[in-house]
């Protein structure tokens, strides 16, 4: 993102954008009027930034001995970026709701049914993937196993007089206009990681909606 705060190379991200194909140093610098190094100052910071891929070819059509070093050539990259402050994850509350929805028309369930289920089951399934991918821990106390996953889904957990409060709501816009369904998911969800972690006989997950704060809390049992 602070790569693209610069003028030029703003305006060849823009131009990349327009082009949606492969673009050589000599091709950007004439369109944006500007010198040839500058252009490959600015197509390299890029690239550098993961903002656009690079391949090599030549351009002039000639092979073989004297045809000349091939050109280096730029486009965009397919990966998605997205940044917010604080964090929030609506592409995971849109998975969540996807498969409720997806779940309740299969099976003719309620939706807010479904919903539960399929929270709880997100939850649990990144708590089971949190476990596995910390090999080496042996037995640490329970606060220390469910503190990085919270973080790593953007809750922000802070302890406060023995609980872990969620400082921040990973779905906080959808809540300002279904509190009840997000503060619900956010329920489900987190008691699912819980679950995950093996450590549901430690800790509950709980609705204790402050402002400013998530609606949840993690308290020992």
């Amino acid at each position: 993102m602070a790569s693209l705060d610069q003028p030029v190379r703003r305006r060849l991200y823009e131009l990349l954008a327009q082009r949606a194909t492969w673009t050589t140093r000599d091709a950007a610098a004439e369109a944006l009027g500007v010198g040839r190094p500058v252009a490959a100052f600015h197509l390299d910071k890029l690239a550098e930034a993961g903002v656009v891929e690079v391949t090599f070819e030549r351009t002039t059509g000639r092979t073989g001995p004297g045809a000349g070093r091939p050109s280096k050539l730029y486009r965009l990259a397919d990966d998605e970026l997205s940044a917010s402050m604080p964090d929030r994850q609506y592409d995971l509350a849109g998975r969540i709701l996807a498969d409720a929805v997806a779940n309740a028309a299969g099976s003719g369930d309620p939706v807010e049914r479904s919903l539960q289920r399929s929270a709880h089951e997100a939850g649990r399934v990144l708590g089971v993937e949190a476990r596995a991918g910390d090999a080496e821990r042996a037995e640490p106390a329970a606060l220390d196993d469910v503190l990085d996953p919270l973080v790593r889904c953007g809750y922000d957990p802070r302890d406060a007089d023995g609980e872990i409060v969620l400082s921040n709501c990973p779905f906080h816009r959808l809540a300002e206009h279904h509190r009840t369904l997000v503060c619900g998911m956010n329920l489900d969800f987190v008691d699912g990681l819980v679950e995950g972690l093996g450590l549901h006989d430690a800790l509950e997950a709980r609705l204790a909606p402050e402002p400013g704060t998530c609606c949840v809390r993690l308290a020992t049992r």
